[in-house]
This record gives C-alpha cells, sequence and structure tokens, in this order.
C-alpha cells in the first residue's frame, strides 16, 4: 500500500505539473523553434508510457534512497539531478542533431526537467514518510 501511495503522490504530481507547463509553454517555448516537426495532437500511448514509467525512476533513484537517510532535501536533489540528466540527453541530443534546436530551449528544458522532477521525489518522500508513521 505504501509503495502504490508513493507512485501515486510522484506520478499525480509529475503529471499536473508537467501538464501546466506544457499547457502555458508550448505556444510560447516550443513551437516557435519546432515548427511543423510538432504534431498538432500528442501521441497519448507514447505520452501514457512515458508517465507512468518515468515515476518509477524517480522513486527508485531518489525516493527510496531518501527514504533510507530519512532525507527530503535529498529526494528533492536527487530526483532533481535525475530530471536535469534526464532532460538533457534528450535536449542535447536534439541540438546536436535537429536544425531548429535552440539552446534557449534546451536551457528552459531541461530546468523544467530538474525543477519538476525534484519536486514531484520530494511530494512522494513526503507522502511516504507520513503514510510510515
Amino acid at each position: 500500500m505504501n509503495f502504490l501511495v508513493t507512485y501515486l503522490s510522484v506520478a499525480v504530481t509529475f503529471v499536473a505539473l508537467d501538464m501546466i507547463w506544457l499547457g502555458t509553454m508550448v505556444e510560447r517555448l516550443y513551437r516557435p523553434v519546432m515548427g511543423d516537426m510538432l504534431r498538432s495532437e500528442p501521441n497519448l500511448a507514447a505520452a501514457a508510457l512515458f508517465y507512468l514509467t518515468y515515476p518509477l525512476g524517480l522513486i527508485w533513484f531518489a525516493v527510496l534512497p531518501a527514504q533510507q537517510d530519512g532525507s527530503a532535501l535529498r529526494a528533492f536533489a536527487s530526483g532533481a539531478l535525475l530530471g536535469c540528466f534526464s532532460y538533457a540527453t534528450y535536449d542535447l541530443t536534439n541540438q546536436a542533431t535537429l536544425r531548429n534546436w535552440s539552446t534557449g530551449l534546451t536551457l528552459a528544458d531541461v530546468c523544467w526537467g530538474a525543477l519538476l522532477a525534484g519536486v514531484s521525489a520530494w511530494t512522494g518522500f513526503l507522502l511516504a514518510q507520513k503514510m510510515a508513521h
């Protein structure tokens, strides 16, 4: 039960915040750079797979190690690092291979990925701690 609560808290936080970000930033940040490469409608199967699996990585690499230390700061920092590395892999690969990809988009997206993953791991950690006591 504790794992399910942790998973749901990480996943719901991650999805909700990312939907707010994407709803706000697609037209401002992504479409001006990506143009017609950006789909008019997202591939929902691919999006669902991402949003179902990424929280598992945050739990494994951030929440569980932080639970061993009892440290919400470790959950946030480890989540932020995972987000930074994951989003940097995506963004820097795109910047290296796609003609229109910009440094500004890379920096904004990597910072967003770090913050999003850090907050999601931190939330999952706090709710797991609350459930354990």
